[in-house]
């Protein structure tokens, strides 16, 4: 069995950061100490100094697009940049073509996965108005969650029926991840905005557009929901402050029903970037002010927001540059997230025990991951190793998503990734990628649900 010691890292886990080393045998962490000598003259020794030694990412919200919609991305592609990223494991969405609505569609993809995926991976079923009976097959052991689109769905996906909604949530005790904008306040915005420009909206129009109300509507229905069927509730990609308010910090994690998460680009752009970044930062929901951006801020703070993701979902740079409602919503971010969060840390926005929190501890709490998210003995070895004295910026030359820009092309990051560690393997090592081993399914541990 191979083994790779890691040596004199800065190990930041549940909270704290202490000088040690880490020892690695097959797929699992077998030992943590202050130090620890080599036991094998075959043992592969990384010198971490003056680095950190992180958990990898989970990061539970991305689009990788296939089947269906590969020549934006692929499972393959983006699982590789998301590594470069210090990501680990990721949980994508059912809104391919054709939507992972039947247990075989969702089988389908976790097939692609297992020959192609750099990353480990999971799946979330997608509910619809009529797939109730499709819904309940679905196994809670080896599927991330049920995910459903209250506005902004693509195919067969938005469920906006209000008794099948209810049906659902009364019916399953899996996770449900909701996508929150209320249809009818959108379509009223986008018809007024039409009327006054045709298709060529201005971009800084789309959170009037998408507005703060549209989401508070859906969010609080869909909470007032959940509290009164006691189903298992997620939150998807909060932009609000108002929406913050509809959230509790009174429990731990491991005891709440109802959990937020935020994404990274509504932590970092507000209304103002539309000037500069255009269509680049159009996502749904979308990027909105000031006020918001310090609101969710706030509540990640707090911890009344539980979780930070990406919501990773690339379109090609001729599909972005079209007129507003022409260009899609969405963009890259699985590369660039943590060099993202650990500069707002150097701002002191945030800490890194607080970034490891929101971006790895939480993601397996929140969903019950089987012995991943920690540095922990008999854990999975997902680990992540970053230079926190490591300038670069990031250009067209070394961006990796399949649709090949990034809305923080032309940033300066001062960490960078060096060695990504996938179940024990190291997947990603200062550039270069171990493309012969392949990533796991997840698996929960939801027996006491």
């Amino acid at each position: 069995m191979s083994l790779t010691l890691i040596k004199n890292a800065q190990i930041v886990n549940e909270g704290i950061i202490f000088e040690g080393d880490v020892l690695i045998e097959g797929e699992y962490i077998i030992d943590i100490d202050s130090s620890i000598s080599s036991k094998s003259a075959d043992t592969t020794i990384i010198d971490a100094e003056g680095k950190y030694l992180i958990p990898g990412i989970i990061d539970d919200q991305v689009h990788f697009r296939e089947p269906g919609l590969t020549h934006k991305a692929t499972i393959e592609t983006e699982s590789r940049a998301a590594v470069a990223g210090g990501i680990t494991s990721f949980i994508e969405m059912p809104n391919t073509n054709p939507n992972a609505t039947t247990q075989d569609l969702l089988e389908d993809k976790f097939e692609i996965a297992s020959k192609t995926s750099y990353a480990n991976y999971s799946f979330m079923f997608g509910g619809t108005n009529d797939n109730l009976e499709e819904l309940l097959k679905t196994n809670p052991a080896n599927v991330a969650g049920i995910k459903l689109f209250l506005g902004s769905s693509t195919g067969n996906m938005l469920v906006d029926n209000e008794a099948v909604l209810e049906k659902i949530f009364s019916s399953t005790k899996m996770l449900i991840a909701v996508h929150c904008e209320d249809e009818e306040t959108i379509k009223n915005n986008l018809e007024k905005y039409k009327k006054e420009y045709g298709d060529d909206i201005p971009m800084d129009c789309h959170p009037k557009i998408r507005s703060a109300e549209a989401c508070y509507i859906s969010s609080s229905k869909v909470i007032k929901l959940a509290k009164k069927t006691g189903a298992r509730l997620h939150v998807f990609h909060l932009s609000t402050d108002k929406e913050t308010t509809l959230f509790s910090n009174k429990l731990p994690i491991e005891k709440k029903m109802i959990t937020a998460e935020v994404c990274v680009h509504h932590l970092l752009f507000n209304e103002e970037d539309y000037k500069t970044k255009g269509s680049l930062i159009k996502w749904n929901p979308a990027i909105k002010t000031v006020f918001d951006q310090k609101g969710l801020w706030k509540a990640l703070l707090d911890d009344r927001i539980d979780v930070i993701a990406t919501d990773h979902a690339p379109h090609t740079k001729e599909e972005k540059e079209q007129v507003y409602t022409k260009a899609p919503s969405g963009g890259p971010l699985v590369q660039h997230a943590l060099p993202a969060m650990l500069k707002a840390q150097q701002q002191g926005k945030i800490s890194v025990e607080k970034i490891i929190e929101k971006m790895c501890h939480n993601p397996a709490k929140l969903f019950r991951i089987e012995k991943r998210g920690f540095v922990k003995k008999g854990y999975y070895a997902d680990l992540v190793l970053v230079d926190i004295a490591s300038p670069w910026t990031v250009t067209k030359e070394n961006i990796l998503y399949k649709c090949g820009w990034s809305p923080f092309e032309g940033t300066t990051f001062y960490s960078k990734i060096t060695h990504t560690f996938v179940n024990g393997h190291l997947i990603y090592n200062k550039g270069k990628f171990n493309d012969t081993i392949k990533g796991k399914r997840l698996l929960f541990n939801r027996n006491n649900d």
